[in-house]
């Protein structure tokens, strides 16, 4: 159990490993690197790996003036800040490198974790230029390609009750699988932000933060380009550059990666699966079941349909390629293909310079299984770093966590165990004296008896046992009736654990992987953002539980 020890007035650390969800492959990756070392390209806690991975990534040669006018482009079209375009501007120069973090296009933004990977970037760039003298320059991925729907039209914002509320868009707006960014938002997202504006609790900020919401996210925009342009809102002043990875003329970089994949079909699926088999072997579970004889990819033609391979051809929907015809065509028409998870990474890293990726705890499981894959394809790894984890708090939970020191996975259950046992410390002492001192004289006096039984009647021992027994629930019974006239008695007390429990796990869950951020911006206004590049520090091994 991970007690809370307050390191500040205004945030407390908590043994990443503590966190409910932790998984044993990140909790290795932060605490035991050299057991994992052969799955990546360098420890982000080595000053010297950030230099190695400098210089590698200098050593390939890009486009990268393409790729500096494709993200203008993309920028124009969104309207972005001018930092955000004069950050764009310095990736035309070779000697730039980038820190990358990226996520799907969830409505409104997405959960809380979504903005922490993207101000983590932001951090992390900016302590790297100054570090090692360089120009780095963060870059939220926009996974605009991925076709999971579901996954997207959902925002869960906290109301006034502190009750986990949904706000969606309706699951007709993508008929058939197809990338996200192919979906034109229409009426039914002014309707979603009614039902937000109904939702989300009156505060000075709620109006002003209805309205961006509707000039962003207006019927006739794509989704993705929302996605886009409240990112940039919110985070283009900082200097974070958004791409959008389904633009067409971006793929015409990746056209060399797409026709090398579809000339030998199946070996990123090789590759990946072995280094798979090898984690399986420590222990770990691997996170991708790699396909090993069809293609990383998927074609776009009106949908997203996987390639799939049998009898040395390859086909998608109801047609039929050779390999040759299908690398071809991604040669000369390369923006109808789309990478799958295996392969985003590598065309990601072909087309920026990358240094660092901030992941999540699913991506750092999938990226160990690509450092093969990387090598095959001639473009450096880059280093991970895995993304802040936090929980925001209002200063009245705040105040309740630092006083009562409750560990912090102790709310995770619903349930009142947790809330029982902090009862339990409100009762006097000399009450808990006295029980204890009950049961003591009840063990001695009856182990007493229950010894003496056999020399008078030797069946009266287990009538005896038996008694010991019911005086021992009789017990255990009167003190559970003074816990609850206790906890009677203190609905203050009670009122307190729940709300923090409603606000550190709405529904069992983790806030940051549950609530929209859209809900902390409502609540505390623009300024969450600087607050959080104040308080939110580059230090995986630790959850942070921030005051706002």
């Amino acid at each position: 159990m991970s007690l809370i020890s307050s390191a500040s007035s205004t945030k407390i650390p908590v043994d990443i490993r503590q966190f409910p969800g932790s998984r044993s492959f990140a909790a290795d990756y932060i605490f035991n690197f050299p057991k994992l070392a052969s799955f990546f390209a360098g420890d982000p806690r080595d000053r010297a790996a950030w230099a190695d991975a400098i210089r590698r990534t200098r050593a390939v040669e890009r486009r990268p003036k393409e790729i500096a006018a494709i993200i203008a482009a993309q920028q124009e079209r969104r309207g972005a800040p001018a930092r955000a375009r004069e950050a764009a501007q310095t990736l035309a120069d070779s000697a730039t490198v980038a820190v990358v973090t990226g996520q799907q296009a969830g409505l409104f933004g997405g959960p809380l974790y979504t903005l922490f990977k993207a101000l983590c970037a932001i951090k992390l760039a900016e302590h790297v230029s100054r570090e090692h003298q360089v120009r780095a320059v963060p870059v939220f991925w926009i996974e605009s390609e991925d076709h999971d729907w579901d996954e997207v039209r959902t925002c869960t914002v906290l109301n006034d009750a502190l009750t986990p509320c949904s706000v969606a868009l309706p699951s007709e707006l993508m008929l058939a699988p197809a990338p996200v960014a192919s979906v034109r938002l229409d009426d039914s997202v002014s309707a979603a932000i009614d039902e937000l504006a109904r939702t989300l609790p009156a505060t000075e900020f709620r109006e002003d933060l209805l309205k961006t919401l509707r000039e962003i996210y207006a019927p006739g925009s794509g989704m993705a380009d929302a996605f886009g342009r409240w990112l940039e809102h919110l985070l283009g002043d900082l200097g974070l550059v958004v791409y959008d990875a389904s633009d067409p003329d971006a793929k015409r970089l990746a056209a060399p990666i797409f026709t090398t994949e579809l000339s030998t079909p199946g070996e990123t699926g090789r590759l990946a699966a072995g280094a798979g088999a090898e984690l399986d072997a420590l222990g770990y579970h691997a996170q991708v079941q790699a396909s090993q004889d069809a293609p990383a990819l998927f074609l776009l033609d009106g949908g997203r349909e996987p390639i799939r391979a049998a009898n040395g051809r390859l086909s998608a929907g109801d047609h039929s390629y050779s390999p040759d015809e299908l690398a071809g065509q991604a040669r000369d028409f390369p923006g109808g293909f789309s990478p799958n998870v295996l392969l985003r990474p590598i065309v990601q890293d072909a087309i920026f310079p990358t240094i660092c990726y901030v992941a999540g705890p699913s991506e750092l499981s999938y990226l160990g299984q690509l450092r093969a894959v990387y090598r095959r394809f001639g473009v450096p790894m880059p280093l991970v770093q895995p993304r802040q984890t936090a929980t925001l708090v209002d200063s009245g939970a705040f105040r309740f966590l630092t006083k009562h020191q409750i560990p912090l996975e102790s709310f995770q259950p619903q349930d009142d165990a947790a809330l029982n046992e902090l009862v339990k410390a409100q009762i006097p002492v000399a009450i808990d004296q006295a029980f204890e001192a009950v049961a003591r004289a009840v063990d001695t006096s009856m182990a007493a008896l229950i010894s003496a039984m056999p020399a008078l009647d030797p069946t009266l021992e287990g009538a005896a046992k038996s008694t010991l027994g019911k005086m021992e629930h009789d017990l255990e019974t009167l003190k559970g009736k003074i816990v609850q006239t206790a906890k009677r008695r203190d609905e203050t007390l009670k009122r307190q654990f729940a709300r923090t429990r409603a606000l550190t796990f709405p529904g069992g869950q983790p806030q940051e992987r549950v609530v929209g951020f859209v809900s902390f911006l409502n609540q505390y206004g623009p300024a969450l953002v600087d607050r959080l590049m104040a308080e939110l520090a580059l230090e995986p091994d630790k959850h942070w539980i921030i005051a706002v």
